[in-house]
């Protein structure tokens, strides 16, 4: 699982950047002419690579020239000069060209432009681990059209992304144009707004090399534990497998969640609740609390006798009297959350949107960039989305509060701004997540946005606009009910005022839903309902008094959200790299989402057991934690990066020297022995894993090569009908992409076809339906002449005619409440049992 660079993917599938109109309206008598323009190039291009040397460590030696004078940002300078500003994206470019005017040149460099070498380590183990960049496949034309608007340019500016990496990307592109004579400064703007732009343009500064270090030690201690560890995996489980420094750890919380859930014993309890009515006809319901002086923990009868105890107690209370024994009410507040976080954002974007983690911060980055807004142009609606402060500009803070006095009332400010306080291990580099203009409301912008990114746009804009609204105040009741010796509870709150609840609504986490309770005073007498205040499920009828019986549950699987909140406790990983570790242990098949929960497979616990085993120093919870703080600390410049990784290689190469020696003992650990034998040579069959998934093996391999599948119903069983090339038996099997009908001669005869559920496709008349596999193994329903044809569903066909429009068939699917058919024609759903199905 070694790191990638994100950048580079995400720039690089951005639309294509317009040409640089450099010169285009400049005083021809301030250009170079054509002849020193190409001396300028051609002594550019002979430059050597920019990063190949030893970073420097001082915060401001980068080697870049003093700025000129001065002048009004967004304007060209009278003498017709030009300036080249230098970003990450072309959507970025674009929303920039827009603020600064002709006196400026904004092009893309699509993420990175340099990074270490995919075919070799790339970093330098006997020159104190330096670096080996080299440039990206596919930059050379970005890189060729900076240079050339470089030569027209008298001021180069360089603006990506303000975090460690893209501190690391300027850095690189002031290496690529190290050579050129103009000063080169670096640029940094939480917003992409004209005014924070313009503000940029008047402080410019130089490149921060701390920032640089601290992510080059990040690339640096990744590389060595991907490309070390990786060929170990591959040697010991299965090639073309991967380890990350980061990853691994996320995967190691996944696999111990799912054995505490394996190992998990539920305890019986039981519970008592019982509906009261009073004379004026008011009912309400209590649970029981209390029996004698022993009161119960959460309501709560526990122990060997606990059903016993409940059944005695549910009998006593039926048959006497009650009274209330006192009422209590209190005024209550519900304080509004922070604003956005990374880490945050992409929990409640989950819960709230179903959005993954990369989803959301993919939508997120396109909101930053800049969205068309018609006659106002491209606009930035959101400050930037890395973070992991939770303050708000005073700025900021002002303005939400003028709006929340004007929209909704002087009574949904409070008297002070609200303030947020950090986690200790923040790095507080920039502030919360926050629309750039609070006067952008989401109705505002709608009709610019698609579906995806109004959504998060809106709980973006509500959450940072509710942090500074009101606390909503509610009046909390509880009720004590008693009833011989024993003791019963009620409780209900009624909202008052809403607050920040008018704009945001309840959150996720408050579990105290709104329920009224009758005015009720002490002394008052009650019976217990005829009538059950419950709804009746199915055919059973509740009564009003009800002893229930429960279990306690396993510990939940993660979600996305609830492992990013995680990660975030633990200190692994930083806002850039939650998303990645989330998606990058997924498409590693090392884990599956089964109704949005994260679930390892068998590969990633043998993965993760290996890993453990052999480097438990490394992959570890409080170790990535402690590495992560050295990182903060290089950033901080309190650290210097080649010590960190030194500190690092010393014990991790050691264990990796142990890991290899003992290789052999590993892979006995991870292939299980079964008490199947070989039919070739007798010997008991081992679990290994395959390209895909987990199949049978002979141990005396490579003397005995038998295997077969795991699943004996992935058997080859036979089939009617014989071999149409040497006429022998026929038998179905499974393929990389599902099962299909074989020779049983196979491999000596190569006879295939396609094993299909016998029903017409309904598209094209002429193939049949058949069960086919994607290449990541996900179960479909294809023609079985595709390409020419290309039908397909999830869901498996059901040879049953659909009786509300005649389709030939209706497919199985799964919902919450059990099984249905369902009319893929005209959309109908059945119960299997209603069409004799």
């Amino acid at each position: 699982m070694a790191n990638s660079t994100s950048r580079t993917s995400k720039a690089a599938a951005a639309t294509k950047s317009r040409a640089p109109a450099a010169g285009k309206k400049a005083d021809p008598e301030a250009r170079a002419t054509p002849a020193k323009r190409a001396s300028r190039r051609t002594s550019r291009e002979s430059a050597p690579a920019a990063g190949t040397g030893k970073a420097a460590t001082s915060r401001r030696g980068a080697g870049l020239k003093a700025p000129g004078p001065k002048r009004a940002a967004g304007a060209p300078a009278k003498d017709g000069s030009r300036s080249l500003v230098i970003v990450e994206s072309p959507t970025k470019s674009r929303t920039l060209t827009k603020f600064l005017g002709r006196g400026f040149t904004v092009v893309a460099s699509n993420g990175h432009i340099m990074d270490l070498p995919k075919s070799k380590l790339g970093v330098d183990l006997e020159r104190d681990f330096e670096p080996e960049y080299v440039p990206i496949r596919g930059k050379t034309q970005a890189l060729t059209r900076i240079k050339t608007a470089a030569l027209d340019a008298d001021r180069i500016y360089l603006a990506p992304d303000p975090d460690r990496e893209g501190e690391a990307i300027a850095w690189h592109l002031a290496g690529a144009l190290k050579t050129a004579r103009q000063p080169v400064r670096r640029l940094t703007f939480n917003e992409i707004t004209e005014r924070a732009v313009k503000q940029a343009l008047e402080n410019p500064r130089e490149l921060d090399m701390n920032l640089v270090n601290a992510q080059q030690a990040r690339r640096v201690l990744d590389r060595l534990v991907g490309y070390k560890v990786s060929p170990f995996v591959w040697r010991t489980v299965r090639y073309g497998l991967s380890a990350g420094r980061v990853q691994s750890v996320a995967l190691r919380l996944i696999c111990e969640r799912e054995e505490s859930i394996q190992a998990f014993v539920p305890e019986e309890y039981w519970t008592l609740e019982v509906d009261y009515q009073t004379a004026g006809g008011e009912r309400f319901t209590a649970r029981l609390w209390r029996i004698g002086e022993e009161a119960l923990e959460q309501g709560q009868i526990r122990g060997p006798d606990a059903e016993a105890r409940a059944r005695a107690a549910a009998s006593e209370l039926a048959g006497i009297p009650a009274s209330i024994a006192g009422v209590e009410t209190t005024p209550r507040q519900v304080h509004p959350k922070a604003p956005f976080i990374t880490s945050t954002l992409q929990q409640t974007a989950y819960n709230r949107l179903g959005y993954l983690s990369q989803r959301t911060m993919k939508l997120a980055q396109r909101l930053y960039e800049g969205v068309s807004l018609g006659g106002e142009g491209s606009v930035g609606l959101i400050t930037y989305m890395r973070t992991d402060s939770p303050r708000l500009a005073e700025e900021a803070i002002t303005e939400i509060r003028g709006w929340l006095g004007r929209s909704l009332g002087a009574e949904y400010v409070p008297e002070s701004p609200r303030t947020f306080k950090s986690k200790k291990s923040a790095q507080d580099a920039h502030e919360a997540v926050r629309p750039s203009s609070v006067e952008r409301t989401p109705e505002s912008v709608r009709p610019y946005l698609d579906d995806e990114l109004f959504r998060l746009y809106d709980l973006i804009w509500k959450r940072a606009v509710a942090s500074q609204a009101a606390s909503a105040e509610y009046l909390a009741t509880t009720v004590e009910v008693e009833a011989g010796r024993l003791g019963l509870r009620a409780s209900g709150r009624v909202l008052k005022f809403a607050g920040f609840q008018k704009l945001y609504g309840i959150d996720e986490e408050d579990d105290a839903p709104e329920s009224r309770l009758p005015e009720l005073t002490a002394g008052t007498p009650l019976a217990v309902s005829s009538v059950p205040l419950v709804e009746p499920e199915g055919e059973e009828r509740p009564e009003p008094v009800r002893p229930e019986q429960h279990f306690t549950q396993p510990p939940p699987r993660y979600t996305e959200a609830s492992l990013v909140k995680a990660l975030e406790e633990e200190n692994i990983g930083r806002p850039s790299t939650y998303a990645t570790i989330v998606g990058t242990i997924t498409s590693r098949d090392y884990v599956t989402r089964d109704k949005g929960r994260l679930a390892p497979t068998e590969l990633g616990m043998a993965v993760n057991r290996l890993l453990v085993d052999s480097f438990p120093d490394v992959f570890n919870v409080n170790f990535t934690a402690a590495m992560e703080e050295e990182l903060d600390g290089i950033e901080e410049g309190k650290q210097e990066w080649h010590k960190v990784v030194r500190d690092f290689w010393g014990p991790f190469s050691k264990d990796l020297e142990q890991a290899e020696k003992s290789s052999h003992h590993h892979r006995k650990k991870v292939e299980e022995p079964t008490d199947i034998a070989c039919p070739t040579c007798g010997r008991m069959l081992v679990r290994k894993f395959g390209r895909r998934g987990p199949f049978l093996a002979c141990p005396g391999y490579p003397e005995c090569k038998y295997t077969r599948p795991v699943d004996d119903a992935e058997l080859p069983t036979p089939v009617p009908g014989t071999c149409d090339l040497c006429g022998s038996p026929l038998v179905a099997r499974n393929g990389p992409f599902g099962r299909f009908i074989s020779c049983s001669r196979r491999p000596d005869c190569k006879f295939t076809k396609p094993l299909t559920l016998g029903i017409r496709c309904p598209e094209c008349g002429q193939g049949e339906i058949a069960e086919r596999r994607t290449k990541r193994g996900k179960v479909f329903f294809g023609c079985t002449r595709y390409p020419d044809c290309t039908f397909a569903v999830w869901d498996r066909p059901r040879l049953t005619p659909c009786p509300n429009c005649a389709a030939p068939f209706l497919v199985e699917k799964e919902t919450k409440k059990g099984p249905v058919l369902r009319c893929i024609k005209c959309k109908s759903v059945f119960q299997p049992e209603t069409i004799g199905a």
